[in-house]
């Protein structure tokens, strides 16, 4: 028994893992564990109080795939209700549908009596403002007051703006050896209208192959669903790759396949992109592009956070 997540996970394992040492069905142990993040409204990246996107408006995307029945549930741009990951659940077990979109996702959360509420937390609202008065510079907007208040917002705005995506994967493996795992995110802060990342989508944000592993992925959701990351490091496992070696491959596709504007001087791409993997066999990696991004554990020897592998070093010309 195991189970990963990603740095800001921690928490959301170990649920998890209590849930499953008590003989809870696997995917809902899974689900459970997301929930306490998607609770969480200083996760400015994920459910309740997530960042909005350009225009005010928090919308969430999920996954989730049970590695058993190989079925899952996707929900993209869910508006109103935190529990996103819930609403993918749902639409596993109640539909042979994997995917619902934009209203037609609203309207299934409110058939399965998921009930509306505002996203949008005041203090998300006021990160969304500054960044409308700081970084969209025309003559609509006035400078923000230069308090303690708009200091403080700035710090976290700014490390937004750098890094914009955000996202909690889980995955887990129970006594018999199944797998399951999932993805849930508010994605891209401030981010375009309509924009839809990898997070939701089945092979990119995650995948899993119930004979041969699972991984799943935050950062770049352009670059994971260009390469279907998540489906090659699952295959590449089933392939005999350890963890750790299929990720690092994984990632080196991707940085062999980074587009001319996002790379830097040396070639190497200038985005991040980091990939949580559980093998059949128990094993597990957390590896990244760049930088120093953690993977959460919980199994028999209680719960940690382990530094994950970068395919290059941190250092940018």
């Amino acid at each position: 028994m195991k189970v990963i997540a990603s740095h800001n996970g921690l928490q959301a394992a170990q649920k998890a893992w209590n849930l499953i040492q008590q003989s809870h069905p696997l995917i809902e142990a899974c689900v459970e564990g997301v929930s306490l993040v998607e609770d969480d409204p200083d996760e400015h990246t994920v459910g309740y109080g997530g960042l909005p996107n350009e225009q005010g408006e928090v919308t969430l995307d999920a996954a989730v795939m049970d590695g058993r029945t190989h079925r899952g549930g996707s929900i993209i741009g869910l508006r109103e209700v935190r529990h996103v990951s819930k609403v993918a659940l749902e639409l596993m077990r109640q539909s042979r549908r994997v995917m619902l979109h934009g209203e037609g996702a609203d309207q299934f959360a409110r058939a399965c009596g998921f009930p509306p509420e505002n996203l949008l937390t005041e203090k998300a609202r006021k990160l969304w403002r500054l960044w409308k008065r700081t970084y969209q510079a025309n003559q609509e907007w006035l400078p923000a007051d230069e308090d303690e208040e708009t200091r403080q917002l700035m710090q976290i705005l700014t490390k937004f703006y750098r890094h914009p995506a955000g996202t909690v994967h889980l995955a887990g493996q129970n006594a018999d050896g199944d797998l399951a795992c999932v993805t849930s995110t508010s994605g891209h802060c401030f981010k375009t209208r309509g924009r839809v990342g990898d997070s939701p989508i089945f092979g990119a944000g995650l995948y899993v192959d119930n004979d041969h592993g699972s991984c799943g992925s935050i950062g770049h959701g352009e670059a994971n669903l260009l390469n279907c990351s998540s489906f090659l490091a699952v295959h590449l496992m089933g392939q005999g790759m350890s963890p750790r070696d299929a990720g690092m491959a994984t990632l080196e596709h991707v940085a062999r396949h980074a587009p001319t504007f996002e790379v830097d001087k040396l070639g190497r791409p200038n985005f991040n992109l980091q990939l949580y993997l559980l093998a059949k066999d128990g094993a597990h990696a957390g590896v990244c592009l760049c930088g120093n991004w953690q993977i959460a554990v919980t199994d028999q020897d209680g719960s940690r956070l382990e530094t994950c592998e970068p395919l290059h070093s941190a250092d940018v010309p």
